[in-house]
């Protein structure tokens, strides 16, 4: 089950309610929190897609179509969106710094997935078609700072985003804009910035920053031994984005007439450090801290600007960090107890 509780204000998306409504990457993280907002707020005919067996994904629910399907496959993605009257394609190879830096030639394979669900799409007659784009696709060199100034989103020109991830995003950015040019597909691009909440990667070497510290915290509590590991010398600032507002801030866009990439993503910046305190005093204990500092740890700092945001739909993420990172430590945490009671119990 998802943390919202409804959605208000997200504004009156097209088509009606028992019209089919695709999600891909429906296994994973977004994907799962999107489905169940859906079916939330009555909608009959969701389909939900992953390329991962149904005991892999986060959240499946028994109402939704779900479909094991591999989208690099131009077949797949034509099963997927027969019908569907408005696709959300989230579905993407890729995680935290630690997996993108390492996986550049699988996170721009995706690339794949994103072409032919726009191809899939134009042929299916289906009315919009929103991508899940990345802040990684914003220009290295206006990302030195911690003290960075907020990104807007005219910032992502000239090109120079995050190596393989970022080009990969920028690319399918351009690809739904030429589709929206040329076939009339209308198209809708969100660029989130660093989504984290419960149901998620918390493990395995994807998991983003809010999510490791938090598992990291958890085994420090529960082991006794209270110290913790940082990559980098925890002074790198980034905002980080609730689920619930990286639903809104979706399911808005997806409404409205915005046909150019838009920010969504918090303002609230924050280092690494400042992260670990936040997360030390949910679970009530001060650690030690030891900086990895060779590990992989992205640009310096990264911020949302939400000037474009706020002035095309009256309205940005608003959950304060310190909120959402209670509800996502608790849920990790309760993960982490069940899992050391199954192997105990093993």
């Amino acid at each position: 089950m998802t943390t919202g509780g409804g959605n208000d204000n997200r504004g009156d998306e097209p088509g009606a309610k028992d019209s089919l409504v695709l999600v891909t990457g429906a296994g994973g993280f977004i994907g799962g929190h999107l489905v169940a907002d859906l079916l939330r707020d009555g909608h009959s005919r969701v389909r939900a897609v992953d390329c991962k067996p149904f005991s892999e994904w986060y959240q499946r629910f028994p109402e939704a179509d779900n479909r094991v399907l591999d989208l690099r496959e131009i077949g797949a993605c034509r099963e997927a969106a027969k019908e569907a009257a408005t696709i959300f394609n989230l579905a993407a190879d890729m995680g935290g710094m630690g997996f993108i830096e390492t996986h550049k030639a699988e996170c721009m394979l995706t690339v794949l997935i994103n072409t032919h669900m726009l191809m899939a799409a134009r042929d299916a007659g289906t009315e919009r078609f929103f991508f899940s784009s990345s802040a990684c696709v914003y220009a290295a060199d206006k990302q030195t700072d911690a003290q960075v100034t907020a990104l807007k989103e005219a910032d992502a020109y000239p090109a120079m985003p995050e190596d393989g991830y970022g080009w990969e995003k920028l690319f399918s950015e351009r690809m739904c804009r030429h589709f929206r040019e040329d076939y009339g597909l209308a198209t809708r691009v969100a660029r989130y910035h660093n989504v984290y909440g419960p149901y998620g990667t918390w493990d395995g070497g994807r998991e983003k920053a809010p999510a490791a510290i938090c598992r990291k915290v958890v085994a420090a509590k529960l082991s006794g031994r209270h110290e913790i590991e940082i990559w980098g010398d925890g002074e790198q600032t980034r905002s980080f984005m609730f689920i619930d507002d990286c639903l809104t801030g979706t399911r808005r866009l997806l409404a409205s007439d915005i046909v150019e990439p838009l920010n969504i993503g918090s303002d609230q910046l924050v280092s690494i450090n400042e992260l670990v305190s936040i997360v030390e005093g949910i679970a009530g204990i001060t650690l030690k801290r030891n900086y990895k500092l060779d590990a992989p740890k992205g640009v310096r700092g990264r911020n949302s600007d939400n000037t474009l945001i706020q002035e095309k739909m009256g309205w940005a993420p608003s959950i304060r960090l310190e909120e959402g990172m209670e509800k996502t430590y608790r849920w990790i945490h309760d993960q982490m107890v069940a899992r050391e009671k199954g192997a105990a119990a093993e």
